[in-house]
Parts: C-alpha cells; sequence; structure tokens
C-alpha cells in the first residue's frame, strides 16, 4: 500500500487514533485507574505519528523499507511495553495484582495508532469495537463466572476489591 502524505489524510489518521485512545482511556478513568483519557489518548498519537515518521521509508515497498518500519514498530511496543509495566502493581500480601487492564489498554492503543499511523483506520476501528465489548461486557462475564465458580472465602474477599 502507498503512504500518501495528503494533509487531510494525515490528518484523518491522527484524529482516529486519538479518538480511539480517548475513548479506551475514559473508559479507564470512569473505573478509577490512574492512566485515563489523557495518557491513553497520547499513546495513540505518539504512535500514529511514529508510524507517520517511519511512512516516506515504506513507500516502494522494498525489503530494506519494510524493515525499518518493523523497526519502527517494535520501538513504539517495547517502549510502551515500559509503560504498561510501571502500572503492574503488586498488592500486599493478600496476592492482588492491580492494574492489568490499564496496562493493556496502554499497549492496545499504541496498536490502534500505529495502524492509523500506517492509514489502516479500517482495521483500527475493527479492533476498537472488540474492544470496547471487551471492556463493557467483559467485567460482567468474570463477575457472572466468579459468582458461580469462586469459593466464600474467595467471594467475601473480593467484596473488598474496588474493581480494576
Amino acid at each position: 500500500m502507498m503512504i500518501t502524505t495528503d494533509f487531510s489524510d494525515v490528518a484523518l489518521r491522527l484524529c482516529v487514533a486519538l479518538l480511539i485512545g480517548a475513548a479506551i482511556g475514559t473508559q479507564r478513568h470512569v473505573h478509577g485507574q490512574a492512566a485515563g483519557l489523557r495518557t491513553h489518548a497520547l499513546v495513540a498519537l505518539a504512535a500514529a505519528l511514529a508510524v507517520l515518521v517511519a511512512a516516506p521509508l515504506s513507500g516502494d515497498g522494498s525489503a530494506g523499507n519494510l524493515d525499518a518500519q518493523s523497526r519502527v514498530l517494535q520501538g513504539i511496543l517495547t517502549g510502551v511495553g515500559f509503560i504498561g509495566a510501571g502500572m503492574i502493581l503488586h498488592g500486599g500480601g493478600d496476592n492482588q495484582i492491580r492494574g492489568l487492564t490499564s496496562a493493556a489498554g496502554i499497549w492496545i492503543v499504541a496498536v490502534f495508532g500505529s495502524l492509523c499511523g500506517r492509514g489502516r483506520i479500517d482495521i483500527a476501528l475493527l479492533g476498537f469495537a472488540l474492544v470496547v465489548l471487551v471492556l463493557l461486557v467483559g467485567a460482567r462475564i468474570e463477575d457472572a463466572a466468579y459468582a458461580r465458580f469462586a469459593s466464600k472465602k474467595d467471594r467475601a474477599s473480593k467484596s473488598d476489591d474496588p474493581g480494576n
């Protein structure tokens, strides 16, 4: 696929990346997580911009140019992995781990930003719809499974847990 540098196309890519990141970040903020709208939106936008920086390198589809863009994507995902790792906290003696969903959210908005930067807004929007489904329905499924299969002791300790 040929990368275009038309300003309106670039603006659309950046705006979609920003909006997807903001939407996921808003959901995390509503659930009381530290990484909210601004963090997720900035990570998605940064990933889109980083891919756009590499875009002129990959216009001809040669192996060397595709390798250069691959290195940019690897750098984005590795760097964002460090941000996500910093969000994961291990609770005291109760073996609780917090921040995994937010860390995964940070990581996936980087992927969405990369897709938007590459011009694959269609795939980013499909992935976003699936993420929204997971975030909205996933907690309900987890709670139902927990109520069905967890021991009474586990359920009592979960009642003290404010959520992920």
